[in-house]
């Protein structure tokens, strides 16, 4: 349960420091007092967005911050799931700066949205009046039968089975048309592999073949410059090696006398030797240049081939070529195998959504199970509010396909006249009645989830005399039920029901208006719901019925 409220420069709070009882508590104040603000502070601890904007002005931020009970509720699970330690006592805070950026703790470790969302959901739950429109939704309706028909654990089974079909599904029509589009390339892509595979291409012959042409194209004056520089190293005359020997056969004569010229007859002995293995391999090479004009012919066509495929594959090279090939042979493996895929793909499909009607079947099962018992509570619930010809039905249908929440369709149908025809409740219900329905709503729905606090904003609205006597017992029966229950509320029937009594108001000085929040009492809380009873004139006879009010309402 909520133990205190602590506000830092929000809105047209300062500073605001407040503790709360057990049971049944109520908040009165004027209009635009500051009441809206304190249940705007409460949204931002529940992972609402923040707003810059209501940072007080002036500050560099605001600071919400709030003390909870824990002790008495089963909530550790949330904190272990979260990696947070748990202790009995909660503090939740949420920091707002002037930036935009926004912090969120959990006993002081920092925490996301999310998952204060999460806890603080498990919390409180705050009924403003635009919640009542929630009644016209399909998805409250049906969230409402299964809160009382338990069915967290089989609603979660369906919901994520429902995923995985709905993406199996999306997965498959896809592929469906991935292979449509594919297929209709089949043909264009054969044809290219098969121009590639038919060109038996090789890494590295491009070099090689470009070599050769050359040779090939410069046979004729490659041959006899071979030949020329052979006859330059051989010649019997003139030639390079003969003049050598001679040269060798000198020094080795005249070596006994001349002992350097040993030294230097080697060293002419060493080149000798090499240039004539030079010469013997030019002469080797000029025996196998030739030209040969089929071999060339054979070249440039193999060069114009690789040129041709390089251009029309917008590729640099013949390795860019042999990647291509590899491409080519793997999306054409890919398109062979879209049957097989899809055919896979739909039995996963089909099986998924043989399990999501199973699933589904189960929850109407349980809905319809309940829904009986549904129309008998709440008929009984609001014939004591003022509608003793009330009729109220639940209406159930199934869709022509599973939706996130299942098969059925849901309406909560209405009437309060004794002939009058059962409608949806926003076609006939007033303000008052919608009103009526979802207090009893939201109290048959507290008997089963266990939330520690619930805050009623107003819920009242459009209701006043002996039905406002009748909501504010059913707010304090709900209060008795290890719960706390909080009313904002502009009625003295329901204000005087509480067990504490908190007034908010305004003050203004030279600068700025402030609101504030302080418990009442006992002397002070008459004051307030004379002042409620008789308007801006305080009279003695509203006092008295003040106290009167007060009186009944401690007294039963």
């Amino acid at each position: 349960m909520l133990r205190s409220l602590y506000i830092q420069n929000y809105a047209l709070i300062e500073t605001l420091d407040i503790t709360f009882d057990t049971g049944f508590s109520v908040i009165t104040g004027e209009t635009g007092a500051g009441k809206s603000i304190i249940l705007g502070a409460i949204g931002l601890l529940l992972g609402q967005r923040a707003d810059v904007k209501a940072i007080r002005q002036g500050a560099s931020k605001c600071v919400i911050e709030a003390r909870f009970d824990l002790s008495a509720y089963h909530i550790q699970p949330f904190f272990k799931e979260n990696e947070l330690e748990y202790e009995d006592e909660l503090l939740l805070r949420r920091e707002v700066h002037a930036s935009g950026k926004s912090r969120a703790f959990i006993n002081d470790t920092p925490v996301s949205l999310t998952q204060m969302k999460e806890l603080g959901e498990q919390l409180i739950d705050v009924h403003s009046q635009h919640q009542n429109l929630l009644l016209n939704k399909e998805d409250f309706q049906l969230n409402v039968l299964d809160v009382l028909a338990s069915n967290e654990k089989e609603l979660a089974a369906y919901k994520e089975t429902y995923a995985r079909w709905r993406q199996q599904e999306k997965e498959l029509k896809a592929l469906i048309v991935q292979a449509e589009q594919n297929k209709a390339d089949e043909d264009y892509l054969r044809f290219q592999l098969e121009q590639l595979e038919d060109a038996k291409l090789q890494a590295g012959e491009q070099a090689g073949l470009e070599q050769e042409a050359e040779t090939l194209t410069h046979a004729e004056e490659i041959k006899s410059g071979l030949y020329k520089v052979e006859q330059l190293l051989i010649a019997d005359e003139t030639g390079l090696l003969p003049s050598m020997k001679e040269a060798l056969n000198t020094l080795g004569g005249i070596q006994n006398v001349y002992p350097s010229a040993k030294g230097l007859a080697g060293r002419v002995e060493n080149n000798y030797i090499e240039l004539k293995d030079i010469a013997q391999e030019i002469s080797g090479k000029v025996e196998e240049i030739e030209f040969n004009p089929d071999r060339l012919n054979e070249v440039n066509e193999r060069l114009n081939l690789l040129y041709s495929l390089q251009q029309k594959h917008k590729v640099q090279s013949v390795e860019g070529l042999i990647q291509l090939t590899a491409d080519f042979q793997s999306k054409l493996s890919v398109i062979t195998s879209y049957d097989e895929q899809i055919s896979q793909l739909t039995a996963e499909v089909e099986a998924l959504f043989h399990k999501v009607k199973e699933l589904a079947a189960t929850l109407t099962g349980k809905r319809r199970k309940l829904a009986g018992e549904v129309e008998k509570q709440m008929v009984e619930r609001l014939i004591p509010l003022g509608m003793p010809h009330i009729r109220f039905q639940v209406e159930m249908g199934i869709r022509k396909e599973p939706g996130t929440l299942g098969e059925d369709t849901v309406a909560f149908l209405f009437s309060a006249n004794k002939n009058g025809t059962l409608q949806q409740l926003s076609s006939v219900a007033s303000g008052g009645e919608i009103a009526r329905v979802m207090l009893s709503v939201k109290a048959m729905i507290a008997g089963v989830v266990k939330l520690p606090t619930i805050v009623f904003d107003e819920i009242d609205t459009g209701v006043s005399g002996e039905i406002a006597d009748r909501m504010a017992d059913i707010m304090h029966e709900m209060g008795e039920q290890k719960r706390q229950v909080i009313s904002i509320t502009h009625l003295p029937q329901i204000a005087a029901r509480g067990r504490a009594h908190y007034l908010v108001y305004k003050q203004d000085n030279d600068k700025e208006t402030n609101s504030h929040i302080r418990r009442l009492k006992e002397d002070e809380r008459v004051a307030e719901i004379a002042q409620m009873l008789s308007g801006a004139t305080l009279t003695e006879a509203a006092l008295n019925n003040a106290k009167e009010l007060l009186k009944h309402s401690h007294g039963r």
